[in-house]
């Protein structure tokens, strides 16, 4: 999963990006409204955590920019500023959450993991698909009840077909989701990465659709 931090203040953007990464995450980091914006606007996330009182463009406005665009993605906001007033415009402008400073890392990651679930449908935070079963509070996938150990990319991988079951992933789009904007990105790692799931959940686990990409479905049949 992949998530945009804009937060002017430099420490604390670093400090929610290291925590989001130790959680499993990619992130991008912007710095300014005007630089959010553009990378809301331009690059693929699964949510956004957007800070108020930017530089450049204000937080509200850029929000306001990405809604009106259809920019769809979930948006927790992080501010300092506390009036219901300005809670309110916030939801009126497209926010899906909000956070006031300071605030609890534990409790961010929390509000994160269940926007991003409720974007792709999902209500609990045990994700089950046939005989495989992952916690997106914890990262744990177990197959059969047994623990499964995967590596930061794998597991990026499989939750992202975790959170979009049923549904065909292109190696295009998993590529955009599982590496920041200034990796070099290459989607035949995707197979590599494919095939070790494989071997470690089973042959049959993730189906794959010629010219197409990948399903993760426990009654789905190759094609």
């Amino acid at each position: 999963m992949r998530v945009l931090i804009v937060e002017d203040e430099i420490e604390l953007a670093k400090q929610i990006g290291k925590a989001l990464q130790e959680a499993g995450y990619t992130i991008d980091i912007a710095n300014d409204g005007e630089e959010g914006e553009f990378l809301g606007t331009t690059e693929p996330y699964d949510a956004v955590v957007l800070d108020l009182g930017l530089p450049k463009v204000d937080g509200l406005t850029v929000l306001e920019r990405w809604r009106t665009q259809g920019k769809t993605m979930p948006v927790l906001i992080l501010t300092a500023r506390e009036t219901w007033s300005e809670k309110v415009s916030g939801f009126d402008k497209g926010a899906d959450d909000y956070v006031t400073k300071p605030f609890n890392m534990e409790e961010l990651l929390a509000r994160l993991r269940a926007l991003i679930r409720r974007s792709a449908g999902l209500a609990k935070p045990l994700i089950d698909c046939g005989p495989i079963q992952f916690d997106t509070r914890s990262g744990k996938v177990t197959l059969d009840g047994m623990p499964v150990t995967l590596t930061a990319n794998e597991l990026k991988v499989l939750s992202y077909l975790m959170h979009h079951l049923d549904r065909v992933v292109s190696r295009t789009e998993l590529t955009e989701h599982i590496y920041d904007q200034d990796f070099d990105r290459d989607s035949n790692t995707i197979e590599v990465f494919i095939g070790r799931l494989r071997k470690k959940l089973g042959f049959g686990a993730i189906k794959t659709h010629r010219g197409r990409g990948y399903s993760l479905s426990p009654s789905e049949k190759e094609t």
